[in-house]
């Protein structure tokens, strides 16, 4: 479950912006760069993630980050069961404060 915690942040951060370099794609997630360069690749191993270097760009080191259409496809399922997730945590704690209150 932390694997796909991890691969939903960035996928959705990917999706907002797919121009970040690979450093601050770690930066906006909170990630290490080395937990992020993992987190790519099996991204991209999983066929979800599409990575490729700016054509004319002379630093060819810097690298775009698309979502491919399964990958779109992913990240709203994963999006549906976080939410779900939430609501669940959210109606626990209703509960129990409600079960505070009447004590």
């Amino acid at each position: 479950m932390a694997d796909d915690h991890d691969h939903f942040n960035v996928l959705r951060k990917i999706d907002n912006s797919n121009k970040l370099t690979q450093r601050q794609l770690a930066h906006k997630v909170g990630f290490s760069l080395g937990k992020l360069n993992y987190c790519l690749k099996a991204l991209k191993k999983r066929g979800l993630v599409k990575i490729s270097n700016f054509e004319k760009n002379p630093n060819k080191l810097r690298y775009m980050y698309i979502l491919t259409p399964r990958g779109i496809s992913h990240k709203t399922k994963l999006t549906i069961n976080f939410m779900k997730l939430k609501m669940r945590e959210y109606d626990e704690l209703r509960k129990e404060l409600k079960n505070e209150k009447t004590k």
